[in-house]
């Protein structure tokens, strides 16, 4: 092996020496300078998408109050759907190919709270559990991680697991309205979502902590649905809601 003597490498003044340095340093500052500034437009975005976002949970509330509105708080959330949407769409087109997990932190908890607000939706409109497919849909994102900018398949679990902790307020508020009916429906779709996770290989452990919950919004919408019975409020069975299987919308997070 041919051993390298340093004392024949080229001498180099102080001057050339600090000229390397500072080189490789700007090279550097200029690297964090526009990343910075990538960041605080992702948060510029993402701070108008968060907005609209609560603009349709706020509208989603009056379900607790009011039977009669809830058609009405659902139309009024979907336009601030829309809007989330045409944000998502911005980030798409900012974010560079490859690196939707490098930036990932800055939307993750905001994506989750848009699915489980969607969900809701979708839940009061039409009674199922939305797929994860159609999420994606309504806000212009993709499925496949290959494809780019996408929905996250953990994102859509833990959005579709804060619906079940929503559903069992519901269902306390639905009897002080006077719907005897809703707390029954809603005890037999978180049935069925309980169901689904328990077919799931929850490794994560945030995923894993919010799954280990929703055993007590079980309990608490049966508790609920026992004391329905037991008063004699419950007048015929009521209809079964068929969720969407959760497993048949889940599909492995790709490495």
């Amino acid at each position: 092996m041919q051993r390298v003597l340093f004392s024949n490498l080229p001498k180099t003044t102080n001057g050339e020496m600090q000229n390397n340095v500072k080189t490789i340093f700007d090279n550097f500052n200029e690297y964090l300078v526009k990343e910075q500034e990538l960041r605080t437009e992702i948060r510029e975005i993402v701070r108008e998408i968060d907005q609209a976002a609560k603009e349709a949970a706020i509208s989603l509330q009056v379900i607790h109050s009011s039977i009669a509105d809830v058609p009405a708080a659902c139309a009024k959330a979907r336009t601030f759907f829309e809007t989330c949407r045409e944000g998502y769409g911005k980030l798409a087109a900012l974010i560079p190919a490859g690196q939707y997990y490098r930036f990932h932190d800055h939307w993750h908890y905001m994506t989750q709270r848009i699915v489980f607000l969607i969900a809701l939706t979708i839940y009061l409109e039409k009674g199922f559990l939305v797929a994860r497919e159609t999420v994606a849909e309504i806000l212009g994102l993709n499925i496949d991680q290959k494809q780019g900018f996408h929905l996250d398949i953990e994102d859509y679990l833990v959005g579709i697991l804060q619906l079940a902790s929503e559903l069992s307020r519901y269902a306390v508020n639905s009897v002080i309205l006077g719907d005897y009916e809703r707390p029954l429906m809603i005890s037999k779709f978180v049935a069925d979502l309980n169901s689904g996770f328990r077919l799931l290989n929850l490794k994560n452990d945030s995923l894993r902590k919010r799954f280990d919950a929703l055993k007590y919004d079980v309990k608490k919408i049966e508790e609920i649905v026992y004391d329905i019975s037991i008063r004699g409020l419950r007048t015929e069975a009521a209809p079964a809601i068929e969720a969407v299987p959760t497993a048949g919308a889940v599909e492995e997070k790709q490495p």
